[in-house]
C-alpha cells in the first residue's frame, strides 16, 4: 500500500473488526466463559470488554475508539398509537 500523495486527501475505509487468534489455558476459558454468560455476553465480547477497560484504565484506549458494538436482537419499538 502507499501513501497518498501531499495535497491528495486520503480514502478512508469502512472500519472492520480485526479477527484475532488467542490461546488461552483452558481454565482461564472456562473461567471467563462463565463470568461472559453470568453477565449475558459471549466469550469474545467478555474479552473486548475487559480489554478495552484494561486500556482505558492504563490511559491507552484511543480516542477515536468507537463504543462496544451492540449485540443480540435490536431494540422492540413500540407499536403505532391506535385510532
Amino acid at each position: 500500500m502507499t501513501a497518498p500523495e501531499e495535497g491528495t486527501p486520503a480514502r478512508r475505509r469502512p472500519q472492520q473488526r480485526k479477527q484475532v487468534l488467542l490461546r488461552l489455558d483452558p481454565s482461564v476459558y472456562d473461567a471467563l466463559a462463565r463470568w461472559a454468560s453470568d453477565e449475558l455476553r459471549s466469550a469474545n465480547a467478555q474479552i473486548e470488554y475487559l480489554l478495552r477497560r484494561a486500556l482505558a484504565e492504563a490511559g491507552r484506549l484511543p480516542g477515536e475508539t468507537g463504543p462496544l458494538p451492540r449485540r443480540g436482537r435490536p431494540p422492540r419499538t413500540p407499536p403505532p398509537p391506535g385510532p
